[in-house]
């Protein structure tokens, strides 16, 4: 992305807000751009360290109508916060939220699949051999045991991925952490 269309993207993202608002973030920007090219750095790479421009915008927004709550409490004040926050977290309500909840889903189910093959070599193991089966009792037995094996793994391998997955939420959550506290408190 080039540093025009970058802000332009942001200028027309910041639509709504004062227009000295506007232009001072813009400003900020264009200052982001002219100390990336004197360090060398490519408009594309300084664009691309910079984010997406919708977001920043939604990000800026959502932070502004917090700074208006906090310097006069009002309720259009919260209500400008509230419609803010929900703007940036739209995202996150009707895109993430549900891909996010069919995931556990699955690992939840996984989970009680796993319980249930390991329960179920557990029965092959000790049953098996008391039972008439092709290959006698030392094949019950190794099939139990390979039940018993293939669902540990399946265990391990469901904790790699749940820990993965926190992991990305952790990773996530941080990027929304900067509108929780101010960015003076945080360098503080």
């Amino acid at each position: 992305m080039t540093r025009q269309a970058f802000l332009d993207a942001l200028r027309a993202g910041l639509a709504g807000m004062a227009p000295a608002t506007v232009e001072e973030i813009i400003a900020d920007y264009e200052a982001h751009f002219a100390e990336g090219a004197a360090a060398g750095r490519s408009e594309a790479d300084i664009a691309a360290a910079l984010g997406d421009p919708d977001r920043l915008a939604r990000e800026v927004k959502a932070e502004a109508g917090l700074k208006r709550w906090e310097d006069r409490p009002s309720p259009s004040n919260a209500a400008a916060a509230v419609v803010a926050l929900l703007g940036l977290g739209a995202i996150d309500v009707f895109v993430l939220l549900p891909v996010l909840m069919g995931v556990v889903g699955v690992m939840i189910g996984c989970f009680f699949g796993v319980i249930c093959i390991f329960m179920a070599g557990g029965g092959v193991f000790a049953f098996g051999p008391f039972v008439h089966m092709d290959g006698g009792p030392a094949a019950a037995l190794l099939i139990g045991l390979g039940l018993m094996s293939a669902a540990t793994s399946g265990a391990a391998i469901l904790t790699i991925l749940t820990i993965g997955l926190v992991n990305v939420l952790v990773w996530y959550g941080r990027l929304h952490f900067r509108l929780l506290v101010p960015l003076n408190a945080a360098k503080a």
